[in-house]
């Protein structure tokens, strides 16, 4: 079929991506302000990159494993937990930003608590050293005021993803049988080439 022209009407067809483009925008947006206000009421910056790539997770693809507030939740306090246990150690360094990075990533897997965001967390708390207590409880606020924004666009705006999924309505492959497939496969393209 080819692509309409500019003189024809759009279908729903067209319409539906542009749609949820512009619904996950705007609630990703209208949450990360509803962070900044937050933090202007705090005296505290609640807003951080970390946060706005979790939102956009949240409004963008919300019926995601790594959107869930399990993970999302879970795995940006983890990471920042990381984050200051590598600080303690190597102290503020792009190195061990570095390390906290990849540790995070790791753990966050290895838990099932994968939400990559989180990883940033980690990086920011090793190359800025905040103080941790502040931190971790700004960081706790921020995260729940992503998780309860992201249940509006389900229930007021017509999402077709309610947010958030259940346990057990999506299925989360095992890390092994995914290394196994990608093995495999690639060892059949290999016989086959």
């Amino acid at each position: 079929m080819p692509p309409p022209s500019h003189t024809e009407e759009p279908t729903t067809r067209t319409l539906r991506p542009s749609l949820h483009a512009l619904r996950a925008a705007g609630f990703a947006a209208g949450a990360l302000l509803v962070l900044v206000a937050v933090g202007v009421l705090l005296h505290q910056p609640l807003l951080i990159p970390p946060l706005a790539a979790s939102a956009a997770l949240v409004h963008g693809a919300p019926g995601l494993p790594i959107s869930q507030p399990r993970n999302l939740i879970g795995g940006q306090l983890l990471s920042a937990l990381i984050g200051f246990g590598v600080l303690a150690l190597t102290g503020p360094s792009p190195w061990g930003a570095a390390l906290a990075a990849g540790l995070a990533l790791g753990v966050m897997l290895r838990l099932g608590l994968s939400h990559s965001p989180a990883a940033a967390t980690s990086v920011i708390v090793v190359l800025q050293a905040p103080p941790a207590v502040p931190f971790l409880a700004l960081l706790l606020v921020g995260t729940v005021l992503l998780v309860a924004i992201g249940l509006l666009p389900g229930r007021i705006a017509g999402h077709p993803v309610r947010y958030p999924v259940l346990r057990g309505t999506y299925s989360r492959p095992k890390p092994e049988g995914i290394n196994r497939t990608v093995d495999s496969g690639i060892v059949q393209t290999l016989v086959r080439d």
